[in-house]
């Protein structure tokens, strides 16, 4: 056991660890059939679906990653951050009530009706993808933490973040993955605002000191850190596809979040699960309003932490701003928490950074369960069985995912350049699939078919296919293109595409009604009153 991790920090983990397990065997008792399962029987306030679906979009990259890239660089990438109400504004007008109307357990069942079952399985396919990238991920900064904390391994590490987390998810089903969240949520905001007023206190002349050297030293610019000469640089304002520009940021903040509200399970799940259309609308404005500011609390939380150290030099920390050694900026929220913290306070705050983390990774795990029993086993390969067969079918697909996620977890212990913040959102653009694209071609025109999508999903493939083969390396680039807008292009690429096979070669055979923004009923639009 590491010599800083003291009896009582250790006893309040343990005590964390085994309420959230407890949670799982708990709820397992009420789940007869997949609809609780996956959705809890649709029967859920929207403030807890709200508090719910914020505490899985702030993840461990929010409590681990989100402060290391503002201590290591600036506020560029926040600027993700900032697009999510218009997102959600959009999304609520034009992609969630269809999934309400039509009392959906899957995001993808609408690409059936719309486009046909090859078209669901290929969008269900892309989402379990770039969920298991995005669960490896999130756990491997919870190894960072344990890791930081125990002295153990780092392959241990994420082993027992990712072995707690499942068994509560596979046991209990989406109830419990919503009243972790909900009991998680509160435990992330105060192990940040605990870090928070330690590191004022420890700063001569406290907020408004950080706030000024911080400032002199350009740690609040849109910029980034140029790996060339060490040194933070503002972002241009205009369109590129070659260098990060603040209007391009944007796009692909806005992009990112459509893609959350049209068609990732984990918020579309959440969504119907509510009581009715007013109780879902509140949900995702809860989600919102908490969100946008916990995201730039903890980029301040970095930069603050950037002050305090040069304050108070610290040959480590200075390692982890610098790159020294191999020495990662994402380790600094852990470094302070177990060098800094006083004993039982710092048990808890660890408690609130594996709170942020596991919330995310339950939620996504019982969403891809949800996928795959749903758009791909129900429907293709075992028609017409038992609930209880499914239900056995989901805790095992939900147990695969577990293993895929320590697997890619694993694969990211050799990822050491740049920040993971950085790492994430190449991440997320690589693996996007183009299904914002796919999903606005469906809702938003009333042409093409099956076919046409397959011409769009084949060039957004070999897109995408480009972009890992050239971030990996294995290739150099044709042209000179960053890697932070390929889920953008491949989203345009997808609906472009669609509309051009759909309007001259492949029209629409299926009836479109309530299918199409433009071809919705009376009847049909009276369902959310």
């Amino acid at each position: 056991m590491h010599p800083e991790m003291r009896t009582v920090d250790i006893v309040v983990l343990v005590v964390y660890f085994l309420a959230m397990a407890s949670m799982g065997p708990y709820f397992a008792r009420r789940n007869k059939s997949t609809e609780n399962y996956f959705v809890g029987g649709r029967s859920y306030p929207g403030w807890l679906i709200g508090l719910s679906m914020f505490a899985t979009s702030i993840s461990s990259i929010t409590f681990v990653a989100y402060p290391g890239d503002a201590y290591k660089t600036a506020y560029l990438r926040f600027l993700l951050c900032l697009t999510l109400p218009l997102g959600i504004f959009i999304a609520s007008k034009v992609f969630l009530p269809f999934y309400r109307r039509a009392q959906i357990t899957s995001a993808f069942e609408y690409l059936e009706h719309r486009f046909g079952a090859g078209t669901r399985v290929y969008a269900a396919v892309a989402f379990i993808v770039a969920q298991v990238t995005r669960l490896g991920l999130i756990l491997y900064l919870v190894s960072v933490l344990v890791q930081e904390m125990t002295g153990l391994s780092a392959g241990y590490s994420i082993l027992i973040g990712g072995v707690i987390t499942s068994f509560y998810t596979i046991t209990g089903g989406i109830e419990a993955v919503i009243w972790t969240d909900f009991f998680q949520s509160f435990l992330l905001w105060f192990g940040g605002f605990a870090i928070l007023v330690l590191v004022i206190m420890g700063v001569d002349g406290g907020l408004t000191e950080i706030v000024t050297v911080a400032w002199q030293d350009g740690k609040f610019m849109l910029g980034d850190l140029n790996t060339a000469t060490g040194q933070l640089e503002r972002a241009g304002w205009g369109f590129s596809l070659t260098d990060k520009t603040i209007v391009m940021m944007l796009l692909v903040g806005l992009t990112n979040w459509l893609t959350e509200y049209s068609s990732n399970q984990n918020v579309i799940q959440k969504y119907v699960a509510t009581k009715n259309p007013k109780e879902a609308t509140k949900a995702i404005w809860i989600c919102c309003l908490c969100s946008v500011p916990t995201w730039g609390f903890f980029m301040f939380l970095g930069t603050s932490l950037y002050v305090y150290f040069k304050v108070n030099p610290d040959p480590k920390a200075l390692a982890m701003l610098t790159g020294a050694g191999g020495a990662r900026a994402d380790s600094i929220i852990p470094y302070f928490v177990i060098q800094k913290m006083p004993v039982g306070l710092s048990g808890l705050v660890v408690a609130g950074v594996l709170a942020a983390a596991m919330s995310s990774l339950s939620s996504s795990i019982n969403a891809i369960s949800a996928v795959s029993i749903v758009d791909i086993y129900k429907r293709h390969l075992a028609k017409g069985r038992t609930e209880q067969h499914y239900m056995n079918a989901a805790r095992l697909v939900s147990l695969a995912a577990s293993f895929a996620m320590l697997g890619f977890a694993y694969a990211l212990l050799f990822v050491t350049e740049n920040t993971l913040q950085d790492t994430a959102t190449k991440l997320a653009a690589i693996f996007a699939g183009g299904l914002m694209g796919l999903y606005c071609f469906g809702f938003l025109t009333k042409w093409g078919d099956g076919r046409a999508v397959f011409m769009g999903i084949l060039f957004t493939v070999a897109f995408s296919a480009y972009l890992t083969v050239v971030e990996l390396k294995w290739m150099a680039p044709v042209v000179r293109f960053e890697t932070y807008y390929g889920g953008l292009v491949g989203n345009v690429i997808m609906f472009l595409l669609g509309c051009l096979f759909g309007g001259l070669l492949f029209r629409p055979k299926r009836d479109l009604s309530n299918l199409t923004v433009w071809t919705q009923t009376e009847e049909w639009k009276a369902l959310d009153h």
